[in-house]
């Protein structure tokens, strides 16, 4: 982190970062308790990419794809609140939102109500800023573990932050 960034910067960047923490660590809760939820209907509804997403949404594929989507929203949900593995966090948060926006973009218009930026690609540049600004820095145990001695390898020291 900036070491001239001041105590409401990172307060406010602390509360960016537990504001879409439990933002994504509720969708993905939400989707694992209800056993009937499957990412299918949104995946048939693709406007480009259909052969990929139809191959997403497949009796063959569904699994593993809905596995992936309910746990991988509750993780990096998870991660972002607790500011451990941020980077990597928000690396697999771009993904996520990166194939939520396409089945929905009928370029220019993206859903119903969106013209080519809509609330995915808002997250896309806060996962962006939380990269950016070391967001596990800010109140999170991703300093802690950085200061530790698993934290001194450099690959996984910049995950951590």
């Amino acid at each position: 982190m900036n070491k001239h960034m001041t105590k409401s910067e990172k307060v406010s960047l602390f509360l960016l970062r537990i504001s879409l923490g439990f933002m994504f660590l509720y969708a993905g809760v939400a989707k694992l308790m209800n056993p009937s939820w499957s990412a299918v209907g949104y995946l048939k509804g693709t406007k480009i990419l259909t052969g990929l997403y139809a191959w997403f949404g497949s009796a063959s594929n569904i699994g593993w794809v809905n596995f992936l989507n309910e746990w991988g929203l509750t993780l990096v949900g998870a991660a972002i609140i607790l500011g451990v593995v941020v980077r990597f966090s928000s690396i697999c948060g771009i993904l996520l939102m990166v194939l939520y926006y396409i089945p929905i973009l009928d370029f220019p218009m993206v859903g119903k109500n969106s013209y080519i930026i809509d609330e995915h690609i808002i997250f896309i540049l806060v996962f962006v800023v939380f990269i950016v600004f070391r967001a596990g820095e800010a109140y999170g145990l991703g300093s802690k573990i950085n200061n530790s001695s698993i934290g001194q390898n450099r690959l996984i020291g910049w995950l951590l932050k």
